[in-house]
């Protein structure tokens, strides 16, 4: 396995990442934790998942597989913005919802912190600079080392990285846009 550096930070992640998406909904208990395994025995230490993958069930069985190996060797994404229950601070980037989904992430996941917690999607109803503001909180806290963003066009990562710079606020270090063999528009 090869490793590079999480964008212009010094942490050492490998070039593939295993993404968790379709734990607890094509992939079972078992198999998922068979995957990880293997994964982790092919040299890899970066692994991805989100709070809205099937409802928290693929954080959960994510924490439960790292029971096995040493948190420090791992490199932790998961992600926050979708609904997470009925009510109306249960999704978007206010400030309520990422500390609360944070904190429950980190339950899920069974750890003290999570190496980088990134924004699922842009959201145009919550002031960037309250987004901006709770991640830095966070950090600061320890919950999270990194942040960074996932499904932002051109523009809104650059006016995210524009208004850290501005405020200072934490800044986002990686992008990670939806690619794959069906969606290829990047």
């Amino acid at each position: 396995m090869e490793y590079r550096r999480l964008g212009t930070t010094g942490l050492m992640v490998s070039e593939l990442c295993l993404g968790t998406m379709t734990f607890g909904r094509e992939l079972d208990v078992d198999g998922s934790r068979a995957m990880i395994h293997r994964f982790f025995e092919a040299g890899g230490n970066f692994i991805d998942t989100a709070d809205v993958y099937e409802q928290g069930a693929s954080e959960e069985i994510v924490g439960r597989a790292l029971k096995v190996v040493s948190r420090d060797d791992v490199v932790l994404a998961t992600k926050v913005r979708f609904p997470m229950g009925e009510g109306p601070n249960d999704v978007g980037l206010s400030r309520k919802h990422i500390i609360s989904g944070c904190d429950a992430s980190l339950g899920r996941l069974g750890t003290d912190y999570i190496d980088l917690y990134q924004v699922h999607a842009w959201d145009a109803a919550t002031p960037l600079e309250e987004t901006l503001s709770a991640l830095t909180d966070l950090v600061r806290q320890g919950k999270v080392r990194y942040v960074g963003v996932s499904n932002f066009t051109g523009w809104q990562l650059m006016k995210a990285l524009y208004v850290s710079e501005l405020r200072g606020f934490e800044r986002v270090v990686s992008l990670q846009p939806q690619y794959s063999l069906v969606e290829r528009n990047i």
